[in-house]
């Protein structure tokens, strides 16, 4: 099968895409949301917004190219991100700052997307508190599906900024070299959803939002594999800690003295 990438899915599908996309299902009530909290909307200063979501108390996963500016190309700092979990309606379960984020070591970003930006397009934050509540728990990993098996999508857009939306009715129509190929919406501020796929009756992440592209003359949305890329960024952000840590104790003026 033939894809073309078209564009990220931060941009906007064309109104005859979006009349033949699967339905999605606004979660307005509690009860709705219940069970989704750990999803939520990251925001990037005055530029924009993107879905995120937990995979412990104080990591957050969404796509690498959320982290730049789509105008201007500029990486944003770390002090410039928020993530409000389960937002709904102008209220959150938990609302964050971002300590450090990092981008997969082999993510490169540009306007124009290729098969080796989805692959990588993966990004992790650690929040600057953890989020240790009953109502918001994290989600596992699990290996990528194949081809005809369902999925779902819990995303933030444009349109529906002030809630999420789940959309059950997709699934993955390819799988190659790291990148799944699925039925699945998206749209702007989709970018960085969860894929969800149900493990022993259980929803555990598969897969981001990463890029919208066309199969056969049909819109696709495009995500990466996820178990290898987090354990490289959980290994990254090991790294810049420790880094960080280091740089800390022999910067000057940060020393320690002990009184005899």
């Amino acid at each position: 099968m033939r894809v073309v990438i078209m564009v990220l899915a931060g941009l906007l599908w064309t109104t005859a895409a979006l009349a033949e996309s699967a339905g999605l299902r606004r979660l307005d009530t509690g009860d709705e949301s219940r069970g989704w909290e750990a999803v939520g909307r990251i925001d990037f200063d005055t530029a924009g917004f993107c879905t995120g979501v937990l995979v412990a108390p104080d990591l957050v996963l969404t796509a690498g190219h959320c982290l730049f500016d789509k105008v201007t190309g500029r990486k944003f700092t770390a002090p410039e991100i928020r993530f409000s979990a389960g937002l709904r309606n102008g209220r959150a379960s938990a609302y964050r700052a971002v300590k450090h984020a990092v981008l997969h070591p082999r993510y490169r970003y540009s306007r124009n997307t290729d098969a080796d930006q989805v692959r990588n397009d993966v990004a992790l934050l650690q929040l600057a508190r953890p989020i240790r509540t009953t109502e918001v728990l994290p989600f596992n990993t699990a290996h990528r599906p194949g081809p005809g098996e369902p999925i779902s999508v819990v995303s933030y857009a444009h349109d529906r900024a002030d809630a999420p939306s789940l959309q059950e009715a997709c699934e993955v129509v390819d799988r190659r070299r790291g990148v799944l190929v699925m039925s699945c919406d998206a749209d702007f501020g989709a970018s960085g959803a969860p894929v969800f796929s149900l493990v022993a009756g259980e929803p555990r992440i598969v897969s981001l939002i990463s890029a919208k592209a066309e199969a056969g003359g049909v819109p696709v949305s495009l995500g990466t594999g996820l178990e290898e890329p987090l354990a490289v960024l959980k290994v990254e952000l090991s790294a810049q800690s420790r880094f960080r840590q280091a740089s800390d104790r022999t910067r000057p003026g940060g020393a320690k003295f002990i009184r005899p």
